[in-house]
């Protein structure tokens, strides 16, 4: 399903990113950095609890507004039952709505809160989503104290806050458009090979768009998913040319691939993942180059695996989806 938007822009964005990322080559772009991963707090939770409500707060100086401005926040994370979303947004007494699609979070943020300004019902809104190394891995992957060696295909998750506030107020920075994914079983069950479970979910989401709104890939002066890492979107680039005859080899890159230095950080593997780690490269660096006009058309299309850890002890196979938006500079 794809929607137009007539009346929503973004007015700011804020971006809080941990130490891993803090040695990737996008730390210039960070609002704000933090240099241990409890964040002075007793445990992870509540770190990335504290980064979220710290990149709602940082959101909100930026673009000079007070917590009464805003009429709605949108939030989720990877926590169960997306506790830092919860307990960061606890802070600030706002109308509250949780949502969860794993790491495509931060679009489906962005699409609900789009929808909800164009329909006219609010003016403005911020979506926000997080992610923490520790905390992610002590879930999905426990226990983090053995230590067991992973493979190259695994990706790494990134630690850090992000918001975008959302508005119908022209800032020459639109929401045009954005295309909501659907679950797709393909079989996989390989918890360290998060890149081959969500890209044919991307692929779909980027297909389904480009069809929807009569657009080949070179409408876009760029095209971003989440987080498939050095390997998936390998998969993806193979994947629309065999299946739709589309050609992403031109304009297309991964954000998890981007927020790190591959080469010198060999801990991250095949790269970032994570809700924040689409977002903290979308509302940082691609946002600077949207101001700037350096680009003006992008589509992001944040990719997620939608699976827990029962699923995987039960051998179940991994569920994957994609959302997709927008962005356009205002000629």
């Amino acid at each position: 399903m794809t929607f137009e938007y007539h009346n929503v822009f973004i007015e700011e964005t804020s971006t809080i990113a941990g130490p891993y990322e803090a040695k990737g080559p996008l730390k210039k772009y960070f609002d704000k950095t933090f240099d241990n991963l409890y964040h002075g707090e007793k445990s992870w939770e509540m770190a990335e609890a504290k980064v979220l409500e710290e990149s709602i707060d940082f959101v909100l100086k930026k673009a000079k507004k007070s917590k009464e401005d805003i009429d709605v926040i949108i939030s989720g994370d990877l926590m169960n039952q997306i506790t830092s979303s919860c307990y960061s947004s606890e802070k600030f007494n706002f109308p509250f709505l949780g949502i969860y699609s794993a790491c495509a979070t931060s679009v489906e943020g962005i699409i609900l809160g789009s929808t909800l300004i164009d329909s006219g019902k609010v003016n403005n809104i911020i979506a926000s989503t997080s992610s923490h190394n520790m905390s992610s891995e002590k879930q999905f992957r426990n226990p983090t104290e053995y230590g067991a060696p992973k493979p190259k295909t695994a990706t790494f998750t990134a630690t850090g806050g992000a918001s975008m506030l959302l508005t119908n107020e022209n800032t020459g920075i639109k929401v045009e458009s954005s295309t909501i994914g659907r679950i797709l079983d393909y079989n996989q069950t390989d918890p360290l090979h998060m890149g081959s479970v969500m890209a044919p979910a991307a692929a779909d989401t980027i297909y389904r768009h480009l069809h929807d709104m009569n657009r080949n890939p070179e409408y876009y002066d760029l095209i971003l998913t989440g987080d498939l890492g050095l390997y998936g979107k390998e998969i993806l680039i193979d994947f629309m040319k065999t299946e739709y005859g589309l050609d992403l080899s031109h304009n297309y890159n991964d954000c998890g691939v981007m927020l790190y230095d591959l080469e010198t950080q060999k801990e991250v593997l095949a790269g970032g993942s994570g809700p924040v780690c689409s977002a903290l490269v979308n509302y940082s660096l691609v946002m600077e180059m949207l101001r700037k006009k350096k680009i003006k058309k992008v589509l992001l299309v944040a990719t997620g695996a939608l699976f827990s850890p029962t699923m995987v002890y039960q051998h179940e196979n991994i569920l994957s989806i994609a959302h997709a938006v927008s962005l356009e500079v205002i000629q």
